[in-house]
C-alpha cells in the first residue's frame, strides 16, 4: 500500500508538471503577422515568416534565389545588364575595361567606363622648347604631378630588350632577348652591332645595362610620329633629330604629345630587319597612310586601328608577340592577341553561318587559326625570303674586297603578293640562342634559327612566313657565328673582316675555323587581314584528289593516309561500291550514324573535339555507314 501510494503522488506530481510546462509553451505571435512563434522562422519580423526559395528566412528576392541573370562575357567580374547585377561593363569583350579600372591617359580607351578617356595632364607643353627635353618630361612623369611612367618604361621589353621567355622551350629558364643572346638571321647577333640595330632601341643612344639612367628613355620616340621618323643615329653615338634640323621643328617634337599612333610604331617594326618590309613579311610602311581595306581590313585610313588598339598597353607593357620573338612583355597577361576580344563568338562553332558550305569553317575554329583563312597571301609589300652575306647586294663577292668600303649589304631575293606556310602551332617555340649547338634538320639540309612547335594532335593550324639564309658557322662547336654586321654594313664591307670580328667577340680567336650554312626560320603571320569575302577558298587547301602518293598540302601537315587507299578504304568497301577519291565524298563517312567514324580509322591522329566514333570500340557496333554495318578489320 505504501508503495502504492507513493506512486499515486508521484503521477499527480508529474501531471500538474507537464501541465505547466505545455501552458508555459503555448504558441505566441510576437510580431502579429498571424504566424505562431513555432511556425514563424522569425516571429520579431512581420515580413518574414516562412524559409524563402534560397532557404533564407528573408524575404524572397525579386530576382530569384539564383540571383539576376547577368552577362559576364569576359569574366572580369562586371556584367552589361547594370541594376541588381552591379556597375555596368561598358566593354564586356575586354576583360581589362571594367567600371573602376585602372584609367591609362590619353590612350584613346576609357578603361574605367567613366564615359571617356582620362586625358593626360597637359602640363606646360605648349611652352617647351627641345632644351628642355628630356628634363622637363622627368620632372613631371618620373615620379611627379603626371606620375611615374619612367619607371614603367625602364621595366618593358621595349626598352630592356630582355625578359623572361615562357613560350621558350629552350633555356626557358634565362632572360632572352635581343640585347645580349638572340641570333637570327637578318642582323645576326647585337654583338657588334649596337649601332646599326640599336638604332630602333627605345632610348637615346646609350645600350641599356651600360651606365644608362632613365634619361635615356626617348618617350618622344613613340609619343611624336614625326621625331621617331626623322631620329638618326649622330656621330657621337646618340638618338635624335639630324644636325641642322630648324629649330621650330625641334620645338615642334616636344610641344605636340600624343598617343603612339601606327606611324609611331611602323617606324621600327616595319623597318626591321634593314628595310621596309624585309623582316616581318605582314608590316610595311604602307600601312601608315593605306586606303585600301584589302591591303589590310583592319589598318587602313577608314577603320584606322592604331596598334595598340590590339595590342593593348597597361603600365607601357604590351601583349603580343611572333612566334620568332622570345620575351613576353606582361607575363600577367600573357602572350596572346585574340581575335574573338572584338570578333566574339567567332571561335564557338557557330559563329560563321547557320546552314551549308558557310558554316564549314564553324568546324575548323578548333584546330584552324583565324589568320590561315583570313590571310590567304601575304606580303603585300615584297619581304625577304632569302639573304646570302657571302655576296653584296650589287652581285659582288664580298670577301676580299678590293677596294674599301666595299657595298655595305648582304644579298638578298625579295618576293610579294606570297602564300603562307602553315604548321600545326601550339604557342611555344624552340628559337636559337647565341651558344647553342645549331642542329641541322635532316628532312631539309638546314639549320633552325626559329622553329614553332606543335604536330596535327597538338595546336592550331597557323600561316608564317618560311625564311632562308646562308651564314657562317663555328666549325668545332656547330656554334652560328655572330659575323660583325656593324663591320659589314657600316665598315670595310669585307665579309671575312666581319667574320674574324665577330669571332673576337664571342672569344674566339680571329682564325678560329668556320663553315657557310643554310639556316632557316619561321615567322608568324598575324597582320594584312583580308575582308571577309577575300577569305581563303576551301580549294587552297583540300585539292580535289588527294591521291597519298601527292604532294598535296594536307598530306604534308599530317593528314596522310595510314597506307595505300585500296588497303585503307578496303577495310568497308568490298569492290561493289564505287571509291570516289574527293575529298568531299570521303568525308562525308564522319556524319555517318549517330556521330561518324574517328579520323584515326583511316589516319594516323584523332580529332577529340569532333566527339566522332571508332568503330573498333564495341559502344559503336550498332553503327552503320550508307545503311550497311561495318565490315571492319580491327587490326
Amino acid at each position: 500500500m505504501k508503495t502504492g501510494t507513493n506512486w499515486a503522488r508521484l503521477s499527480g506530481l508529474l501531471l500538474i508538471l507537464v501541465a505547466f510546462t505545455v501552458q508555459a509553451a503555448k504558441p505566441v505571435d510576437n510580431d502579429g503577422d498571424g504566424y505562431n512563434n513555432k511556425r514563424d522562422c522569425n516571429d520579431s519580423d512581420p515580413t518574414v515568416w516562412v524559409l524563402n526559395s534560397c532557404g533564407e528566412c528573408a524575404v524572397e528576392p525579386p530576382e530569384g534565389c539564383s540571383g539576376p541573370d547577368c552577362t559576364d562575357g569576359d569574366t572580369d567580374g562586371y556584367a552589361v545588364e547594370g541594376g541588381a547585377c552591379g556597375a555596368i561593363d561598358c566593354d564586356d569583350g575586354n576583360e581589362f575595361i571594367y567600371p573602376g579600372a585602372l584609367e591609362i591617359c590619353g590612350d584613346g580607351i576609357d578603361q574605367s567606363c567613366s564615359g571617356s578617356d582620362q586625358q593626360c595632364p597637359v602640363g606646360d607643353h605648349s611652352s617647351l622648347t627641345w632644351l628642355d627635353y628630356p628634363n622637363a618630361c622627368l620632372d613631371c612623369h618620373d615620379g611627379g604631378a603626371a606620375g611615374s611612367h619612367y619607371d614603367e618604361v625602364w621595366d618593358t621589353t621595349h626598352y630592356q630588350w630582355l625578359g623572361e621567355a615562357p613560350d621558350m622551350v629552350n633555356q626557358g629558364s634565362i632572360l632572352q632577348g635581343k640585347l645580349t643572346n638572340a641570333v637570327n638571321s637578318y642582323c645576326i647577333s647585337i654583338k657588334g652591332d649596337w649601332p646599326v640595330c640599336g638604332s630602333c632601341h627605345a632610348g637615346r643612344g646609350v645600350k641599356p645595362g651600360t651606365g644608362d639612367s632613365k634619361a635615356n628613355i626617348d618617350c618622344l620616340v613613340c609619343h611624336n610620329s614625326d621625331y621617331a621618323w626623322n631620329r638618326v643615329r649622330l656621330p657621337d653615338g646618340s638618338m635624335g633629330p639630324s644636325v641642322g634640323t630648324p629649330q621650330a621643328t625641334l620645338d615642334s617634337y616636344v610641344q605636340n604629345i600624343g598617343p603612339p599612333d601606327r606611324a609611331a610604331c611602323l617606324k621600327c617594326h616595319a623597318f626591321a630587319g634593314g628595310g621596309d618590309g624585309v623582316k616581318r613579311g605582314d608590316l610595311s610602311a604602307a600601312l601608315t597612310d593605306n586606303a585600301d581595306p584589302h591591303f589590310d581590313v583592319h589598318m587602313n585610313t577608314t577603320s584606322d586601328i592604331q596598334c595598340q588598339d590590339c595590342h593593348v598597353f597597361q603600365a607601357h607593357k604590351t601583349i603580343g608577340k611572333g612566334s620568332d620573338l622570345r620575351p613576353t612583355d606582361d607575363l600577367s597577361r600573357g602572350s596572346e592577341v585574340s581575335c574573338v576580344t572584338c570578333h566574339q563568338g567567332m571561335d564557338s562553332g557557330s559563329g560563321h553561318a547557320s546552314a551549308g558550305r558557310q558554316s564549314e569553317p564553324d568546324r575548323h575554329v578548333a584546330r584552324v587559326a583565324c589568320q590561315s583563312c583570313h590571310i590567304p597571301t601575304y606580303a603585300k609589300a615584297a619581304t625577304e625570303l632569302h639573304r646570302d652575306w657571302r655576296i653584296h647586294h650589287d652581285g659582288t663577292d664580298a670577301s676580299n674586297c678590293d677596294q674599301a668600303p666595299c657595298p655595305g649589304h648582304p644579298h638578298t631575293d625579295k618576293f610579294a603578293n606570297l602564300i603562307p606556310e602553315l604548321l600545326f602551332w601550339d604557342g611555344t617555340s624552340d628559337n636559337y640562342l647565341l651558344g647553342d649547338v645549331a642542329q641541322m634538320n635532316p628532312a631539309t639540309g638546314t639549320y633552325p634559327t626559329s622553329r614553332p612547335l606543335g604536330d596535327i594532335h597538338f595546336g592550331m593550324l597557323t600561316p608564317f612566313k618560311y625564311k632562308t639564309a646562308d651564314q657562317p658557322m663555328i666549325s668545332s662547336t656547330n656554334e652560328l657565328l655572330a659575323l660583325d654586321t656593324y663591320e659589314y654594313i657600316k665598315g670595310s664591307g669585307d665579309v671575312e673582316q666581319s667574320i674574324e670580328s665577330g669571332l673576337i667577340n664571342m672569344g674566339y680567336p680571329s682564325d678560329e675555323p668556320y663553315e657557310w650554312v643554310t639556316t632557316d626560320t619561321y615567322q608568324m603571320i598575324n597582320h594584312g587581314v583580308n575582308p571577309a569575302t577575300d577569305a581563303a577558298d576551301c580549294a587552297q587547301c583540300h585539292q580535289g584528289s588527294l591521291d597519298v602518293n601527292s604532294d598535296s598540302l594536307l598530306d604534308e601537315l599530317g593528314y596522310r593516309l595510314k597506307g595505300p587507299k585500296e588497303q585503307v578504304c578496303g577495310q568497308c568497301h568490298d569492290g561493289s561500291k564505287k571509291l570516289p577519291r574527293t575529298s568531299e565524298r570521303m568525308h562525308k563517312h564522319t556524319d555517318k550514324g549517330s556521330a561518324g567514324i574517328g579520323c584515326y580509322f583511316c589516319h594516323d591522329f584523332q580529332r577529340p573535339e569532333r566527339n566522332l566514333c571508332d568503330p573498333c570500340d564495341t559502344s559503336c557496333s550498332s553503327e552503320y555507314v550508307d545503311n550497311q554495318p561495318y565490315p571492319h578489320q580491327c587490326d
